[in-house]
């Protein structure tokens, strides 16, 4: 009975175990805060990138030859817009600002019944 007294009046560890608690809260509330910010950059880095692949002139166009021993004749692509690509065909701004979203690209998720 005497050694069930002095556990049940024992505290030692009490304050460790919610120190480890509330650090432990405060750790996990900070990491959620981190991954969607993580998300939202990456997010934001791969539309600028896919603006900046659109804005690309991918044209081309190759002269004919002739000559005594044959000729080769000449070819050519004209780049036309990209879908909701803004500005002209000679890279003029697309409306990609720093910090606005990304054109065309929206992160969604569809409502679910819980339960």
């Amino acid at each position: 009975m005497k050694v069930i007294r002095k556990l049940w009046r024992d505290e030692h560890g009490f304050i460790v175990t919610t120190d480890a608690l509330l650090f432990g809260t405060i750790l996990v509330l900070g990491m959620l805060v981190g991954l969607v910010t993580l998300r939202d950059q990456l997010v934001q880095e791969l539309g600028d990138v896919g603006a900046a692949l659109g804005n690309l002139n991918h044209s081309y166009s190759v002269e004919g030859y002739e000559s005594e021993y044959g000729s080769v004749a000449g070819s050519s692509f004209a780049d036309k817009s990209d879908i909701h690509e803004q500005g002209d065909d000679e890279g003029s701004d697309n409306g990609d600002e720093a910090g606005a979203s990304p054109l065309c690209i929206s992160v969604t998720e569809a409502a679910s019944e819980e339960g």
